[in-house]
């Protein structure tokens, strides 16, 4: 008979093991979208390189846009952790150049492009798309939204349209390739901006 303390650890055993598994399906399905592409990845493939069964992966995502899309936002918000530097010019200097650097690695480059194709196309892949791009988007509003409760930004500006040109400038260079994302530009794009919140 196991005793209660027995039951606990073969409890917390049992959830460190699940939890062990949940993150190597993630970084599997993260590694695969970078090294292949989104088409190219399929559910077997991920639970081989996660070493779990499939039937594990179906039990935690109801598809593979799911998976992925979580996948890719647990790792994005990994490299990019929030900044918070004491002022909105330090921020998103910060959060720019973070941005800017992942067009240094062709891999990724590929990854987003293709993120960014398949929501075009696939009805399925849109929500998952698009939450992923919400929970970025989240990041610099509250970014801003603590500098205007600093004084730093009017209260009347348009916080949405500040977002839009921070990654707008991103994924235009990113997809059509005419200008480079030079991380050290990051200050320069980010003191234009800062200008049109003057008071």
């Amino acid at each position: 008979m196991i005793d209660a303390g027995m039951w606990a650890l073969a409890r917390t055993g049992g959830r460190v093991r699940s939890t062990e598994a949940h993150g190597a399906v993630l970084t599997a399905a993260t590694e695969l979208l970078e090294e292949h592409g989104y088409q190219a990845i399929t559910i077997e493939g991920i639970a081989e390189r996660a070493g779990v069964a499939k039937s594990t992966i179906y039990r935690w995502w109801s598809s593979k846009p799911a998976l992925v899309m979580e996948a890719y936002t647990t790792t994005v918000a990994r490299r990019m952790p929030e900044p918070d530097t004491g002022s909105l010019a330090g921020d998103l200097t910060d959060f720019v150049e973070h941005l800017y650097q992942g067009a240094r690695f062709a891999p990724r480059v590929r990854a987003l492009r293709g993120l960014m194709a398949e929501a075009q196309l696939d009805a399925g892949f849109e929500d998952p798309f698009r939450a992923w791009v919400q929970s970025r988007r989240d990041v610099v509003l509250r970014l801003l939204t603590r500098a205007r409760e600093r004084g730093e930004i009017r209260t009347g500006a348009d916080l949405d349209l500040a977002v839009d040109q921070i990654f707008g400038v991103f994924w235009y260079r990113l997809l059509v390739g005419h200008l480079p994302l030079d991380a050290s530009a990051a200050a320069d794009h980010v003191q234009q901006l800062l200008a049109g919140f003057k008071k």
